[in-house]
């Protein structure tokens, strides 16, 4: 059990004391943290930080086998609550040098006697622990953090380890303030980094996606919604942190809703914001410091009392006496047989296992900016009601006034709020049923549809592609009797459609809230055998349930249930994210193929809005999707020597289907079905688009609205048709511009 002793004594009038933490998931360090900082200072240090959660090489080197071990454990702890996954050697054996040339990231300790050897490396950080010296090569660039935690975070260090640099300036200075013992300053570093985590995660649950409950937890990591939300989309450390193997750990580790919690749960969930208020306040700071600190030292130390330890040691000078007692050889036989007695003893005994107390993890505040910028957009409120009013317009076939707010509105769109209104907007009037539309109204809303996804940043949350995603197979026109035409035919020149991660972002996202449905109908119902009516709840609680509120009870549930009940939920996860499957194929063939399949050369051209340069460089150089992971060639159609366009949305498609369903745990005979049911979906949609096309074809232009000749009174004549007219800006836009007042309007060209 957490904080469990044990005493012994090797017959010498000794007496020694083994106790274990209070929690396994809480990393020792003694004093080992304390005595990194001591040998390199706070700047190399954290340079060796980033260096580590951004996946580089380090590498320490120092005469003492014994530091090396400490330099290592205390770099790997100060990573809590991430782990580190790659290779960490604290003492690297002679033979196997080479190890320092392989491509992978790795923590490792060598003897300074190799230090000849190991300056050869061009890939490799290296950190001379007797020196006090870090070596960064001029290839490596070395991302940091961002601003302003790097100096939210070198100061309160500061605070710990210098106490005295805030007053050395002073002329009085009050009298010098002590330094905590080392066991505790070790504990209030960590402390300090344990902060910082805190602050650079804060929110990371509402990013959190659930894919499956049963039997086991399925659930990813949204890092574009997280990145985007905390304003560091372009930041390239917590871009690569959130990309490394230690995250994908941490997302699966801590992700599920029911689990045992520790000091980071409690922390980011309830502490966030009192880091924030206080950070301008040194006494508060080092306050928040200690109180934590305190917790990490009673986790090593639960039982203080009792760490009392009796080590006799030899007395000074008796190794030079002359007639010294060799230490009698031990009796291998002996030693063999007592330990094959106690395996003997402990085989029937029940293996002793730490009792997991499980709860449910708190969801702690949502994501925001880590700037506190002002994220609401100059004069929202106006462009938000032109988007409004020119909607309004066009479902009411008012053409005049939708001419005149037409280009407001397209203005308007620049901004996000304004995309997010729009497809708001279009919403309801799905559900008003007013999706059929004539064409004048077909091509304003394409036009609009089109603006917005222009806009529509790879590196954004694809939330407002995603909600453009279903209106697109809802609003349609008749072209002839038994023939319509679908927006989605209009919208497919962005290479949105393209990227790979879009699509199972959505798919992530669409699973979980079908998840939440399933489970939340089970409730309501009763039809879930496991539900006890007492346990229904009313109708508003249920609305407020999340996804990971209803796995979290599920979990608590799961061992209690009977196999049968667990093979049913199971089943029913399972068809519900095939059905999730089969309607994304769906999409994704509406999206995929184009209105005239005979343009073959859009698969071979590369020019911009082309599917494989598109697909390539979005996806390629995304941040966002599954951890890890490098698509290279295969995100895109990367066949150009086939022009057949049927095979490669084919391709496309079962790449996406393979991927989604083998990490949602969906069966290999549902896969193989799908794979059978993507050509023939294509096959009928490309023939359905035939008669589109070749209806659309015959559409008559729509007449564009024209400028009539103005009544002239008595003496007036026309002197010219028109004048051509440039507007030069003269500095009242400028403080408007950019995120504030969307995109310079001046100069501009038009006419009289």
């Amino acid at each position: 059990a957490g904080g469990s002793q044990k005493l012994f004594s090797l017959g010498a009038g000794d007496r020694q004391l083994i106790q274990t933490p209070l929690h396994d998931s809480l990393p020792v360090t003694g004093t080992s943290v304390a005595l990194l900082f001591q040998q390199l200072g706070i700047q190399n240090v954290l340079s060796l930080f980033c260096a580590v959660l951004t996946e580089n090489k380090v590498l320490f080197h120092s005469a003492s086998f014994q530091r090396l071990s400490d330099a290592c454990r205390a770099l790997e702890s100060l990573m809590f609550p991430l782990k580190y996954s790659y290779p960490y050697i604290p003492i690297l054996p002679a033979q196997l040098l080479e190890v320092l040339s392989s491509p992978t990231p790795f923590i490792i300790g060598v003897h300074s006697i190799f230090k000849t050897d190991i300056h050869e490396l061009l890939d490799v950080i290296i950190a001379d622990l007797d020196g006090g010296t870090i070596k960064i090569p001029e290839c490596i660039h070395l991302s940091s953090l961002p601003e302003p935690l790097l100096h939210q975070t070198q100061a309160a260090l500061s605070l710990i380890l210098h106490p005295d640099l805030e007053v050395a300036d002073h002329a009085f200075p009050p009298p010098r303030t002590a330094l905590s013992h080392s066991k505790m300053l070790d504990k209030e570093v960590r402390a300090v980094f344990l902060r910082l985590f805190a602050q650079l995660f804060q929110g990371y649950r509402s990013c959190l996606q659930l894919i499956r409950i049963h039997a086991e937890p399925v659930i990813h990591f949204h890092k574009t919604a997280f990145l985007g939300q905390r304003g560091l989309v372009e930041n390239d450390f917590l871009t690569k942190v959130l990309n490394g193997m230690a995250f994908a750990g941490f997302v699966s580790e801590r992700g599920p809703p029911f689990r045992s919690c520790d000091l980071f749960d409690e922390l980011v969930a309830f502490e966030v914001e009192r880091i924030k208020v206080e950070e301008n306040n040194p006494l508060k700071i080092i306050k928040h410091v200690r109180e934590l600190a305190e917790q990490l030292f009673k986790n090593e130390n639960p039982n203080p009392h009792m760490a009392f330890q009796k080590v006799p040691r030899p007395t000074e000078g008796s190794h030079l006496r002359v007639h010294i007692l060799p230490f009698p050889k031990i009796n291998e036989t002996r030693v063999q047989e007592l330990i094959q007695e106690n395996l003997a003893k402990n085989q029937n005994a029940p293996p002793a296992s730490r009792m997991e107390k499980k709860c449910v993890v708190p969801a702690g505040p949502p994501v925001v900016s880590i700037m506190d910028k002002v994220t609401t957009v100059f004069n929202s409120a106006q462009r938000l009601e032109v988007v409004r009013n020119c909607i309004s317009f066009i479902f009411e076939n008012k053409t005049l006034e939708t001419e005149k707010t037409l280009p407001a509105a397209l203005r308007a769109l620049k901004g996000k709020a304004a995309r997010q209104c729009l497809t708001d907007e279009l919403g309801l009037h799905v559900q008003q049923n007013r999706a059929i539309l004539d064409h004048q109204q077909f091509d304003y809303i394409i036009r609009m549809m089109n603006c917005t996804l222009q806009d529509c940043s790879s590196l954004e949350e694809y939330n407002i592609a995603a909600a453009l995603l279903p209106l697109t197979s809802a609003f349609y026109r008749k072209l002839a009797h038994g023939v319509s035409q679908f927006a989605y035919t209009c919208v497919q020149d962005h290479p949105i459609w393209t990227n790979q991660q879009f699509w199972e972002t959505t798919f992530y996202n669409a699973v979980q809230e079908q998840v939440r449905s399933l489970y939340l109908s089970a409730t309501e119902d009763n039809h879930a055998p496991h539900l006890k009516r007492k346990e229904k709840l009313p109708d508003d609680r249920n609305q407020e349930k999340t996804a990971m509120d209803l796995a979290a009870e599920q979990l608590r549930l799961w061992p209690s249930l009977s196999k049968a009940t667990q093979q049913e939920l199971v089943q029913r996860e399972e068809s519900t994210v095939f059905s999730q499957a089969i309607h994304f194929a769906n999409l994704m063939v509406n999206l995929l193929v184009p209105l005239d399949t005979s343009k073959n050369k859009l698969l071979r051209t590369s020019a911009p809005g082309d599917w494989e340069s598109g697909s390539n460089s979005i996806v390629t150089n995304s941040i966002a999707g599954s951890v890890a992971e490098s698509y290279d060639t295969e995100s895109g159609f990367e066949d150009s020597e086939n022009n057949d366009i049927a095979n490669s949305v084919v391709r496309f498609i079962t790449r996406f289907i393979d991927k989604v369903c083998t990490e949602s745990g969906v069966t290999q005979d549902h896969i193989k079905s799908l794979h059978c049911m993507i050509p023939g979906i294509v096959a009928m949609h490309i023939e359905t688009l035939e008669a589109v096309h070749r209806e659309s074809r015959r559409l008559p232009p729509i007449q564009k609205p024209k400028i009539l000749r103005p009544a002239l009174l008595p003496g007036e004549e026309i002197v010219c048709e028109g004048l051509r007219v440039l507007l030069d800006p003269d500095g009242r836009e400028e403080a408007t511009g950019g995120l504030l007042g969307g995109p310079q309007l001046l100069p501009a060209e038009g006419a009289l």
